[in-house]
């Protein structure tokens, strides 16, 4: 955060200075409310002291570099500030008061407020200088009427983008693993892992199907014991459902689920993981495929406690997952299951891992004697998430290679669902269900989501003017 000012106008109006400092203080003050850790180079009124707060942006490598214009500045002044740390630059334009009292404002009255006065000559010092940057225009302070919105639109927008450099963050320090590997022929799943690593600063662990097994194999009774309790406690058990392939969930499945369970819980703490993304086929029955059809509930309990699993080695939607979960949404593994054209939603979910906290009621444990396109058999969760305010968001790659957000609000409608082991939820979008599938589709996307609670979309576009 620095404040930016006119050095040449404190000697002719010396109250402006203190009472620019004392606004920068309340912004400060607000934006650490937000939950984030401010590093300060106070006001900011000549050249000399914008290189000294580059320079302390660049030894605390700040993720967000926030210019609070309290009056008028010189761009020459504001440029060195953020040029030494490479972060986004967010250019605070906030007007103290509503309207000036035109009849009875002096120069000096009319200089506290004149923020707005400098911003398009930064914009442009910025734009030339390839510099990413936003603007927010707005209230400082509250005001009564009309004039109450700019002050609520403009701290909602840099909120936003606190929480989106938060996310950002987490994202550049992330460690992903990929286990096994991605569903033969799903060819829009396919991830250059160079590709994460340049973009977005992630690292990917990749993982053997033995790293997994070792930590099954060592676990102890009394863990099994403690995770079965855990399973319970979540969980609902259904009995054999009217599919062909449901099964009873019995105790010696739900033993070894729990066991599998408490060796992901291992790996993840032995990798230092904050998410994970694994497919693995097996054959004819051995352990790599006993253990491959068994990750269901552990990773399921796993993305609920914030580190997102995907299923099918879908490394693109697992970093979707961990972006929704970040921004407080939720995000469970989600694919386009029908479209229904007489209650006009589109019905979405997949056959697990899911994301149980943002489930409406309690999640359910399936028994199923085969998962459909993949070998092996064993417990599946189901449930529909929370009705309400739903954003889906997917992960791409465009044709050279760059990563690419896709994403859409919604509404999850109350409903029957699929009883099949999967999760699966009615969501229905502003556009009709063939028009939004033709538009959706037509941007390249892959074909799973992240599915999350909550309107989402004002900061996973900020997320990506990050990133970008």
């Amino acid at each position: 955060m620095f404040g930016i000012g006119l050095a040449a106008c404190w000697p002719q109006f010396e109250e402006i200075s203190e009472r620019l400092v004392g606004y920068q203080g309340e912004v400060e003050r607000n934006i650490a409310a937000m939950g984030a850790e401010i590093v300060s180079a106070g006001l900011v009124d000549t050249a000399p002291a914008a290189q000294a707060a580059g320079d302390l942006f660049a030894a605390h490598n700040v993720d967000l570099i926030i210019c609070y214009v309290g009056t008028y500045s010189t761009s020459s002044q504001v440029l060195p500030a953020v040029q030494r740390r490479k972060a986004p630059v967010l250019i605070l334009n906030l007007q103290p008061a509503p309207a000036l009292d035109y009849p009875n404002t002096d120069t000096a009255e009319w200089l506290a407020n004149c923020c707005a006065c400098c911003v398009p000559e930064i914009s442009n010092a910025f734009a030339r200088s390839r510099i990413q940057f936003n603007v927010v225009s707005g209230l400082l302070f509250p005001a009564e009427g009309n004039a109450e919105q700019y002050f609520v639109r403009g701290w909602r927008e840099i909120e936003d983008w606190v929480k989106a450099a938060g996310v950002m963050r987490g994202i550049n320090y992330s460690r992903m693993g990929f286990l096994g590997h991605t569903y033969p022929g799903m060819l829009d799943m396919y991830s250059d892992f160079t590709m994460h690593h340049a973009q977005l600063g992630t690292h990917i662990e990749v993982l053997e199907i033995d790293d997994l097994q070792a930590r099954v194999k060592s676990v102890t009774p009394d863990e099994i014991a403690g995770k079965i309790a855990e399973i319970r406690h979540i969980f609902d058990v259904a009995a054999p459902g009217k599919d062909k392939i449901s099964q009873p969930v019995t105790e010696e499945a739900l033993r070894w689920s729990a066991q599998v369970a408490v060796g992901l819980d291992k790996l993840v703490s032995d990798f230092a993981l904050d998410g994970l993304t694994y497919y693995y086929r097996g054959l004819n029955g051995n352990e790599s495929e006993e253990l491959g059809a068994t990750l269901i509930v552990g990773n399921s309990l796993l993305t609920a406690k914030g580190v997102p699993a995907s299923g099918e080695g879908d490394l693109k939607t697992c970093m979707a997952m961990l972006i929704m979960d970040r921004l407080g949404a939720g995000g469970s593994y989600t694919e386009f299951y029908a479209m229904d054209f007489a209650e006009e939603f589109i019905l979405m979910g997949h056959d697990g891992p899911g994301h149980i906290q943002i489930s409406a009621g309690r999640p359910v444990l399936r028994g199923l004697g085969l998962f459909h396109g993949k070998r092996g058999y064993g417990l599946s969760v189901e449930f529909n998430v929370k009705m309400g305010p739903i954003t889906i968001l997917g992960l791409t790659q465009t044709a050279n290679g760059r990563l690419k957000l896709l994403a859409a609000e919604g509404e999850s409608i109350p409903g029957s669902r699929l009883e099949i082991g999967n999760t699966n939820s009615r969501l229905r979008f502003k556009l009709d269900p063939a028009t939004f599938m033709d538009q959706w589709c037509e941007h390249g996307p892959t074909h799973h989501v992240a599915l999350g609670i909550g309107h989402q979309l004002g900061k996973i576009r900020k997320l990506a003017l990050i990133g970008s």
